[in-house]
């Protein structure tokens, strides 16, 4: 592993001759002194037609970083209910009604047979997010939480997004510090990064306007990291917003982290427009997706890791995302219903195989993780 992360040239001199060409040197200067980029220098990443260039100085922080180490873990998702009250637009997954044929509610006997299926099985993580049901007490989520980490105390949950945390808050006369509080008791163990969309209100107004907006997603995570919990970063990107909202997003988590530093990981979510009110627009390209994983991993730099989220990127963009700045492919992500009801046509999950020669296969050394980061193996 210490080979991987042996220093590199920083640029070559003809790289740094095309960076000059095309009005990014001052730039590159800046990620070579390891300088912080400002909101104009991340709107020029943008506009600039050079994106390849974009993606070089991405990749020597990326490098910088994490060497050639590319990380994944085994982990099980858990949806436990679909049913949300919640109206976004861009959602595929929710359906309004208990009682709509398609719309479903595990038992505590559901949920734990997705973890007893896997008892002969090595995974590290189950990950839970649910939809807004107006039906259900607080006690089925703490009962879940209970229940599972009997079933498996081996394992680490993470598991409910700020716009969860913030539901149950209102619904439930709570506080965000005692609901968390409660479902840390229960068995929680960390926080995904769900929920955040983009933070402009311009944007929130029209796509989720009746959910948590974005101070409080922050200020949830901001009470998650007081309490030592580590969470992860989101942002939804390729609807309405335009590329100065994308920024905007960043730099508000990058502030947040300037203070808590209690982000792992920061995942930027392509949008899919099929089976929801936004079918009328067209996806991201892939360049454009791969440029906005380079303006991540330049602009966080306070982040620790980048994360590619196969199942909604696909498997081809995901690797090609490794020379765009990104280290983390997620991992095996079994039972993800999320994007595949939003028309994703990836498969269900990976095996642990698959993922390692993803990796390899783009020149890159796959290293195990669990939640945190722990090394479990390198391969």
């Amino acid at each position: 592993m210490n080979a991987s992360l042996q220093p590199r040239p920083v640029l070559s001199s003809v790289t740094r001759r095309a960076l000059d060409a095309a009005g990014l040197g001052d730039i590159a200067d800046k990620v070579v002194a390891r300088e912080r980029l400002t909101l104009e220098d991340g709107q020029r990443l943008f506009a600039t037609p050079h994106v390849q260039l974009v993606g070089v100085l991405a990749n020597l922080v990326r490098e910088r970083h994490h060497g050639d180490l590319t990380y994944y873990n085994r982990n099980q998702h858990i949806n436990a209910t679909n049913v949300c009250e919640a109206t976004c637009m861009f959602c595929s997954f929710s359906r309004l009604e208990t009682g709509d044929p398609r719309a479903y509610t595990m038992s505590m006997e559901q949920a734990l047979s997705r973890i007893r299926a896997l008892r002969d099985t090595f995974i590290t993580e189950v990950h839970i997010v649910n939809g807004l049901n107006p039906d259900l007490p607080f006690r089925y989520y703490t009962d879940l939480l209970t229940a599972l980490k009997q079933e498996r105390p081996d394992l680490h949950i993470k598991g409910f997004t700020a716009v969860e945390i913030h539901y149950y808050a209102g619904k439930f006369g709570m506080t965000y510090e005692q609901v968390l509080d409660a479902l840390c008791e229960a068995g929680l163990d960390s926080m995904p990064g769900g929920g955040a969309e983009i933070f402009a209100d311009r944007v929130r107004k029209k796509i989720c306007h009746d959910k948590v907006d974005g101070p409080g997603w922050l200020k949830i995570h901001e009470i998650a990291h007081a309490r030592g919990m580590r969470t992860n970063a989101t942002m939804l990107f390729g609807m309405i917003e335009t590329t100065d909202e994308r920024l905007d997003h960043m730099l508000q988590l990058r502030d947040l982290q300037d203070v808590t530093g209690g982000f792992q990981t920061f995942i930027p979510l392509k949008f899919h427009n099929e089976h929801n009110r936004l079918n009328g627009l067209y996806e991201a390209t892939a360049v454009e997706v791969l440029r906005t994983f380079a303006v991540a991993r330049l602009m966080l730099d306070n982040f620790p890791h980048i994360k590619a989220y196969w199942p909604m990127l696909g498997v081809q963009v995901a690797q090609s995302s490794l020379a765009w700045g990104v280290d983390d492919l997620d991992g095996t992500v079994r039972e993800e219903r999320i994007y595949h009801m939003a028309g994703a046509k990836t498969p269900q999950a990976l095996s642990r195989d698959d993922l390692v020669a993803l990796i390899r296969a783009a020149g890159r050394t796959p290293v195990e993780r669990d939640t945190l980061y722990h090394v479990a193996a390198e391969v």
